[in-house]
């Protein structure tokens, strides 16, 4: 009953009738420059437009051309289904089963060329449910319906992705509006909002990052529905939100973007013990995330690599702590306490976004780095130094320092202990056991005679600050 109910609702929905004749932009209407369109991309349009398809460069290309951005990649869209633009390349593939692609290969440089679209029908054959193109959510399973370049463009996700580029004759198609939204900055749902966001919800996200990306804002009616449709994202496979977080925060934009899915709850679907932890204690969790995400951004800026397993191990150590705390206080060691905490919090996380486990093993070391630091006594300050995750470790500490927690100096002494000679460092650790005497005894200790023998400093219970 609730299927049909849901299936007349959706034959009353009123829907705007497609656009079937676009605003077109010639040369001398738009700033974009045939030349900045990749040699490999312009070659795949024209053979395919000589083999009698139609083919226009498609989407993010084109938009970031009219904002004078260089793209990252150039997508084609044509009239050609996959097997037929497979057949006029040699060096050409089809990939993907929900969605079929033919990716071009250009040495490096990969051309992806998809056949127009059409919309779904609005109901599926009840008698081949797994034939079904739609979730009972309404989520698109399936998108390999074809259809017209008019059809296409109805289709497509935002008004600014809707533009079509012939770099033959160097016109710009534009079916839904897109060039006044790019002049008006601003991002624009193509149909119903909500219905949109239902078909897929990672349009949600989507939605984000291009306004963080562009520096746009969100269309009124594009935003309104998004905080009550942000559950929905639970139902999107965690693989492909594990890919789509590495765009959201690997892009260069990351804080901004963060900001953003706090406006619209989006962070506590993909993020889940990290959301509770950001209502639990805001200032706190809310500043390292925030530093994370600025210094991920400034390596981005400046060329440097970043690791998916440090940003990860920022975004969820808010969470850590207090489980920690927890163990310990159930009578576990701190370090087998950090350790179990570590295990139980990936593992909820991955069932949210599928975090592969050459990440989690690094993020998990990072962590344990952080009980480990502060046992410096004896050899250990040495040996951490030669662990392949000292540096990891030791930035994670400043960034924790940094979102105010109190270490005694911690992050400064590693600092200085990685700068100075071999005498000075053991210098240091004869200073640290003798304040660790002091603390113990509240005064010092006259040394023995024949001092020249060091002594073995008192355990350190080694725990690491919670921040709480």
């Amino acid at each position: 009953m609730l299927k049909k109910l849901i299936q007349t609702l959706r034959r009353k929905r009123p829907h705007a009738p497609p656009r079937s004749t676009p605003a077109v932009l010639n040369a001398r209407q738009h700033n974009l420059a045939r030349d900045r369109i990749s040699r490999n991309a312009v070659n795949v349009v024209e053979r395919l437009q000589k083999a009698g398809y139609q083919a226009y460069a498609v989407g993010g290309c084109v938009r970031d051309l009219m904002l004078d951005f260089d793209p990252k990649d150039f997508d084609i869209a044509t009239s050609a289904t996959p097997e037929q633009v497979r057949a006029e390349f040699r060096n050409a593939r089809i990939i993907g089963r929900r969605f079929k692609l033919v990716h071009v290969h250009f040495g490096r440089e990969i051309i992806e060329v998809a056949t127009f679209r059409a919309n779904h029908p609005e109901i599926d054959d009840e008698d081949n449910p797994q034939q079904s193109s739609r979730h009972e959510s309404g989520r698109i399973l399936r998108d390999n319906v074809y259809g017209s370049l008019e059809d296409d463009a109805q289709r497509r996700d935002f008004t600014i992705n809707a533009l079509y580029y012939d770099p033959v004759t160097e016109r710009i198609l534009d079916y839904a509006h897109g060039v006044p939204d790019i002049r008006n900055r601003q991002i624009r749902l193509i149909g119903d909002p909500t219905q949109r966001y239902q078909e897929d919800p990672v349009r949600m996200l989507r939605a984000v990052r291009f306004a963080a990306k562009l520096d746009f804002d969100l269309e009124r009616h594009t935003a309104e529905p998004i905080q009550r449709l942000a559950p929905l994202l639970r139902d999107i496979p965690s693989a492909r939100l594990f890919d789509e977080v590495l765009k959201l925060f690997l892009s260069g934009y990351a804080e901004h973007t963060f900001e953003l899915l706090l406006q619209y709850d989006l962070f506590a679907p993909l993020f889940p013990a990290a959301g509770a932890a950001l209502r639990q204690q805001p200032d706190y969790a809310g500043k390292l995330i925030r530093q994370a995400l600025i210094n991920t951004d400034d390596r981005i800026e400046q060329g440097k690599p970043v690791t998916p397993a440090f940003l990860f191990a920022a975004l969820l150590w808010p969470a850590l702590p207090a489980r920690v705390l927890r163990l310990q206080e159930q009578g576990m060691p701190p370090i087998p306490a950090m350790q179990e905490a570590a295990h139980s919090l990936i593992v909820e996380q991955c069932q949210r976004t599928a975090v592969p486990k050459r990440f989690t093993i690094p993020i998990r070391e990072i962590w344990d780095m952080q009980e480990r630091l502060p046992r410096r006594q004896g050899k250990r300050a040495d040996l951490l130094l030669e662990n392949p995750r000292f540096r990891a470790g030791y930035d994670f500490l400043l960034l924790r320092e940094s979102a105010g927690e109190q270490t005694d100096g911690l992050g400064d002494w590693w600092t200085d202990y990685q700068e100075v000679s071999d005498s000075e460092r053991r210098q240091m650790i004869r200073d640290l056991s003798s304040k660790e005497k002091e603390d113990s005894s509240g005064a010092p200790r006259k040394r023995r005679r024949g001092g020249n023998r060091r002594r073995r400093g008192p355990r350190s219970d080694g725990s690491a600050p919670s921040g709480e």
